[in-house]
């Protein structure tokens, strides 16, 4: 079984950037498909990015189109979300999630994916 951690939340100023990184162990990283969820006070939990395991392919929410890029390094066993102008919208607890499935289970079956991490806070002010 795979275990998730994420890091890098924070609080930013609204326009500036972060990076969050969610490293794995336990598993062989490069088989798995990682994606990035969050969910804000008040709402449910929503969809941002997800990468194929080779980095190919890449899915994002409109959301966060143009703003928002998630990479990874197969070598470090690590995923990333880099978020560039954030907006107080943009606050939340960004969860990472694992499965071997492909990316188009992140949007569509998010609730069967195999491996969750516990979730770092990013606080946007305004």
């Amino acid at each position: 079984q795979v275990q998730l951690v994420e890091s890098g939340g924070g609080l930013v100023q609204a326009g500036g950037s972060l990076r969050l990184s969610c490293a794995a162990s336990g598993r062989t990283f490069s088989s798995l498909t990682m994606g990035w969820f969050r969910q804000a006070p008040g709402k449910e939990r929503e969809f941002v990015a997800a990468i194929s395991w080779s980095g190919t392919n890449r899915i994002y929410a409109d959301s966060v189109k143009g703003r928002f890029t998630i990479s990874r390094d197969n070598a470090k066993d690590t995923v990333y979300l880099q978020m560039n102008s954030l907006k107080p919208e943009d606050t939340a607890v960004y969860y990472c999630a694992a499965d071997p499935g492909l990316v188009t289970k992140f949007i569509e079956r998010e609730h069967y994916l195999e491996v969750w991490g516990q979730g770092t806070l990013v606080t946007v002010s305004s």
